[in-house]
Parts: C-alpha cells; structure tokens; sequence
C-alpha cells in the first residue's frame, strides 16, 4: 500500500493537504475539497478574492460525485481548473513535491506505511518552517 498526499500549495504563502494510506477516491477527494472550499469562504468573505485549484486529470478529480458540488463550491470561492493531459510542467506544485522527494525524504528508507506517512508530515513542516509559510493538515474520516 502506498501513502498519498494531495496538496493545495500558495507559493510563499501556505500549503494545506490531507494524507492518507492507500490511494485517493472520490469519496476521500471530496472530504478533503469540503475543506478546502471552507477556507475559500472565509478568504473570500474576508479579502474578497477566491481561491483556484489547478489540477490534473485523475479520475476522481471528474467523478460525477464531485462534480454535483462544483457550483456550490463556485459560490464558496472555490474554482477548479484542469490542466491539459500530459502537462505536469504546467503544475506549480510539482516542483514542491520534487523538493519534498528530494530534499527533504531523500536516501531514507522506511520500515512500513505508517513511517513513511510520518516522514511525510515532518518533511512537509520542516519545507514550511525553511520557507515561511504555513501548514494545515486535513485530518479524514474513515472510508
């Protein structure tokens, strides 16, 4: 089993991400963009701009699940937008990710899921703590 991170990263300015072991679905997608469309409320009700999330063309991102809340997540502040297939370039955040790979988890080896979860969580801090910004982590229910 994998650990996987999806992450929703403003540069110089905070990253929030859920975690999990095992890979995503839409059910655990659509936990953690409830979250996320909370925070776009609030920064939208207290500066007025709204928040956009620039994904790739996993299947869940386009479940018909999550599709019945994209309106409602419109009126929270929240747009979603996706990216051309094949274009990970494209992806800010994949660049933060190489740096966690990289700089952070790099010649590491892990006994099982739950240490490597945990060394994810602690690499992700410490590039906070090095750059400036903040850090909040989604917490998911079981599915």
């Amino acid at each position: 089993m994998l650990s996987s991170v999806l992450g929703v990263w403003e540069p110089q300015q905070s990253f929030e991400y859920g975690a999990v072991v095992g890979g995503f679905n839409s059910e655990r997608y659509l936990q953690l963009l409830e979250w996320l469309a909370n925070f776009a409320q609030q920064r939208l009700e207290q500066t007025g701009q709204i928040t956009v999330l620039i994904q790739d063309g996993a299947l869940f991102h386009r479940s018909k699940t999550v599709q019945q809340h994209w309106q409602r997540w419109q009126q929270q502040g929240l747009y979603i937008f996706f990216l051309p297939p094949y274009s990970p370039q494209m992806n800010r955040i994949e660049d933060e990710w190489l740096h966690l790979k990289r700089d952070e988890l790099c010649s590491q080896i892990f006994d099982d899921e739950y240490e490597l979860a945990l060394a994810v969580i602690h690499a992700i801090q410490n590039r906070a703590d090095k750059n400036n910004y903040s850090v909040e982590r989604f917490i998911f229910n079981h599915v």
